[in-house]
């Protein structure tokens, strides 16, 4: 099997636990969900004040005096970079294995449920519904190619 080495990680190119099948098809998930989160993610984190003005205004600001220290915001937008930058290593090496497979699908459940849950409670603007809406996309994008690539095997 060759090998591919990055930063100090190595893995083998055809390796078993790598979702087979629909390579394609997954690595563009991953690039799709990826840049998608890096786009949500980083967005609040350069400019809260544009983030609000679409999300709604948010309740979490530290009593500092300024109005910019939204702990909890900035808390997830790393968080959801963070996953960005996981998912599109994975792409860029073409690697679609089995515990991004599952970081993507947990997180986009994850942000579906806390999307409608609040939206819901009316604690955060309908908004949020929309990236619900895509959330659900990307769950069913990745259900749809995990569940190819199992019958592809078997």
């Amino acid at each position: 099997m060759a090998q591919v080495t990055t930063a100090g990680f190595s893995s083998a190119a055809a390796s078993p636990s790598t979702v087979r099948g629909r390579s394609g098809v997954t690595t563009f998930l991953l690039w799709l969900q990826g840049l998608y989160y890096l786009v949500t993610g980083i967005w609040p984190l350069v400019s809260i004040e544009t983030f609000q003005r679409v999300t709604g205004p948010k309740t979490d600001h530290l009593v500092t005096g300024n109005e910019a220290d939204h702990w909890l915001v900035m808390t997830v937008g790393a968080l959801i970079t963070a996953i960005a930058i996981s998912l599109l290593v994975a792409a860029c090496l073409r690697r679609s294995t089995p515990e991004i497979a599952v970081l993507a699908i947990a997180s986009a459940l994850a942000l579906t449920g806390i999307d409608v849950i609040y939206t819901t409670r009316q604690v955060i603007a309908p908004i949020y519904l929309a990236d619900a809406a895509v959330e659900v996309v990307v769950i069913l994008a990745w259900l749809g190619a995990l569940m190819s690539s199992r019958h592809e095997r078997g």
